[in-house]
């Protein structure tokens, strides 16, 4: 099944107590186009570049299959830039530059041959903007959708009307907490989907992951990385994974679901041990399975 991706495009400059990184590729969209390219084609890519794109990202996207029509290119624009610096808790970063350039005007625009993608993920973009994508697909059978901090804090009234259209919600810890008020993960997740959303997904980072679907919790574990180099995108690659088993499978049963819940920490797993999407770039379908199963084995025991 083809899953079609709506979020950011940008260039990135990242700088982590173990190295810095200027001009790689970031942005939602990047990363779980990227990710759900080794579950399933085609990839379908909305989003928005200036003329200054690099010509071997667009190389890239297209070595991965990643179907590129929705992307608009704004030559006399710049692509959306973002500097940030990590602190040795990784959970914490400064924003030191944000550059919206292109990206604050976008309006996605999703091409005629999109229209009947079956699965959908939405990157943390403005919850108004997720909206007019939704509004112009046909009956998808999955919407995943992820949001973050400044949409819940500036959007609020916005982001609850759209979390109602989404059939997974996923957001962390943090986001959680702050959304609902409540400082108990299972308190603010039962006030969460009495907001509307219908299947939940909390991510923890290092701890990871807690799953609210049908009537049911599930509990994830993280995958324990000796060396964790940039946390960026980790939770795009998260959802990612999710969505991207979904559609591949084309099974939204509780099992599969909770399976997707685990293939998206893996994919996250992979992105956190280098760079931008570099901890992306060789990987292949044979390396996500084994370290799928050792995720199982993390959390195997005997009665």
């Amino acid at each position: 099944m083809s899953i079609l991706v709506v979020g950011s495009v940008a260039i990135d400059d990242i700088e982590t107590p173990f190295g810095r990184a200027d001009n790689v590729l970031g942005g939602s969209a990047v990363y779980i186009a990227v990710a759900s390219s080794y579950f399933t084609t085609p990839v379908r890519l909305v989003g928005v570049v200036g003329g200054d794109y690099p010509p071997q990202a667009i190389e890239f996207l297209n070595e991965r299959g990643i179907d590129l029509e929705g992307l608009e290119v704004i030559k006399e624009g710049r692509t959306f830039r973002w500097s940030g610096r990590y602190h040795y808790d990784l959970n914490n970063r400064d924003t030191l530059s944000l550059n919206l350039n292109v990206f604050e005007k976008f309006d996605p625009k999703i091409p005629e041959s999109y229209r009947k993608t079956r699965y959908i993920c939405l990157g943390n973009i403005d919850p108004v903007l997720q909206r007019r994508v939704l509004e112009q697909v046909e009956r998808p059978r999955l919407v995943v959708g992820d949001t973050m901090n400044f949409w819940i804090e500036t959007k609020r009234d916005e982001l609850l009307k759209t979390m109602s259209l989404f059939d997974a919600f996923i957001l962390n810890d943090s986001e959680a907490r702050l959304l609902s008020g409540e400082p108990n993960l299972l308190k603010a997740a039962r006030r969460i989907r009495e907001m509307g959303a219908k299947t939940l997904i909390i991510k923890k980072g290092e701890h990871g992951a807690l799953l609210f679907h049908e009537d049911q919790i599930f509990s994830a574990p993280a995958y324990p990385l000796e060396d964790i180099f940039d946390p960026t995108g980790a939770g795009d690659t998260f959802a990612a994974g999710f969505t991207a088993w979904l559609a591949k499978t084309d099974d939204l049963s509780h099992e599969n679901v909770k399976r997707a819940v685990i293939y998206g920490s893996t994919m996250a797993s992979f992105c956190v041990e280098k760079v931008s999407v570099d901890g992306l770039r060789d990987l292949s379908y044979l390396k996500i399975q084994d370290r799928f199963r050792e995720f199982k084995e993390l959390s195997r025991f005997d009665e």
